[in-house]
């Protein structure tokens, strides 16, 4: 006896099939006829991996308006808003804040985020908030933490101390803000430290890397080549690179290639990128989006990060990682059907990839974790960001939402509309 079959479901690459779950993982993908204890019918309906997030903020995130609203929108207000509010915020009200964003994230079908947590203060209070975070939700969502040194590795006496005493505590990931450091060189040296600890823990690295609009911010260039020297590769993810958006192209014809070579990945967050970048500009006001499309085509792995949800950089968020591809289809100009089906799995497997969780997938052996889509494919998925009718994490139900067929008209009236394939 099956514990769970998923019926007649699309799959992303176009199949219908069903799947079969028993425990934690899924035991067939294709017919099956096994008895269930429940069945579910997903016929029509776009059955996906789960989202994955691979670049967030949850010590800040839901604390928009603490202690100020950003009133330029600028990147470094709102550094400075957080760095007053970390020293005001408690161990609890980063707990309860981050729990609830996690039980907001499960109900889109997100069941795996990599958040960066800020090792700045002596106290690490959103460290040891965030270890208790994880552990909450273990069960039911996959949390990897970043030792983060938002204000620099260097700029503080601690800076480095507090990267490895959270790294001690149990935090998952080597982090670091290059462009952040005092100067160039110290940015540079920054690097080449924090890759080798990476490489002597035996850790992932992500870093914050030129989130600027300078286009003479190339730390990328010397990250590239520290993953180069250790052996990093697919371990290594660099995150923004918004400094990109401004280079030459000369410059690039020459970085692309040694980003390829490293095997590292990419992180763009378009909705952050875009709302904080060129707020220095009149016009053309730059947008700050990294050069995706033209990595891609290299064969770096380059997957969408939602980065902030109701915080001191950014006002808005769901949690609904297709807004994170809608936006960034828009502003990389991925609007070929495939580059559109691309986005949705770099929401998805990309995501996954860089993450390091290759148990996920839709296949057998997989671990049970996958969304069932009140949609007809992933293009659009992307398009519409429809219902997630139902979530399930290791095997588990965790969210399931009544389908709804009827919106209303802008005379205020129910409308019928058809699910899929709208005109």
């Amino acid at each position: 006896m099956l514990d769970l079959v998923i019926k007649g479901g699309t799959l992303p690459d176009g199949r219908v099939a069903d799947i079969a779950i028993k425990g934690d993982r899924i035991v067939d993908v294709g017919p099956v006829t096994t008895p269930a204890a429940r069945v579910i019918d997903a016929s029509g309906d776009l059955v996906a991996p789960p989202f994955i997030d691979p670049h967030f903020h949850m010590d800040a995130v839901l604390s928009y308006g603490k202690p100020r609203v950003n009133a330029s929108g600028t990147l470094l207000e709102g550094i400075s808003l957080w760095g007053e509010l970390r020293d005001q915020a408690s161990v609890d009200d980063m707990v309860t804040r981050a729990v609830t964003y996690c039980d907001w994230a499960v109900s889109m079908g997100l069941l795996a985020i990599r958040t960066h947590v800020d090792t700045t203060p002596d106290h690490l209070r959103g460290v040891e908030a965030m270890l208790e975070v994880k552990r909450r939700v273990a069960p039911y969502l996959d949390l990897q933490l970043v030792a983060f040194p938002q204000d620099g590795l260097y700029r503080s006496k601690t800076g480095r101390q507090n990267v490895l005493r959270a790294l001690d505590m149990g935090v998952d990931v080597v982090g670091g803000i290059p462009h952040f450091e005092r100067t160039m060189d110290e940015g540079a040296e920054s690097l080449r430290d924090l890759a080798r600890i990476a490489a002597e823990r035996g850790l992932m690295w992500d870093v914050h890397c030129d989130e600027t609009d300078d286009p003479m911010s190339r730390h990328v260039e010397t990250m590239a080549r520290e993953v180069t020297r250790h052996g990093l590769g697919g371990r290594a993810a660099g995150s923004h690179l918004t400094s990109m958006h401004s280079m030459d192209n000369y410059y690039v014809s020459k970085l692309l290639p040694l980003i390829a070579e490293s095997g590292m990945t990419a992180i763009p967050n378009p909705l952050i990128n875009i709302t904080l970048q060129g707020r220095h500009d009149t016009y053309p006001k730059r947008r700050g989006l990294t050069r995706v499309k033209e990595m891609q085509a290299m064969g770096i792995a380059v997957g969408w990060g939602q980065d902030c949800v109701l915080d001191p950089w950014y006002s808005l968020g769901t949690a609904d990682m297709l807004d994170v591809a809608f936006m960034g289809l828009h502003v990389a100009q991925m609007t070929h059907p495939a580059e559109m089906a691309r986005c949705f799995d770099m929401v998805t497997t990309v995501n996954a990839q860089i993450m390091g969780l290759s148990d996920l997938g839709l296949r057998k052996g997989a671990c049970a974790s996958l969304v069932v889509l009140d949609s007809g494919s992933p293009t659009e998925a992307v398009r519409l960001r429809p219902d997630r009718l139902c979530v399930i994490s290791k095997g588990k139900v965790v969210s399931e939402k009544a389908r709804n067929d009827s919106r209303l008209s802008l005379s205020g009236r129910p409308a019928t509309v058809r699910r899929r394939h709208q005109p």
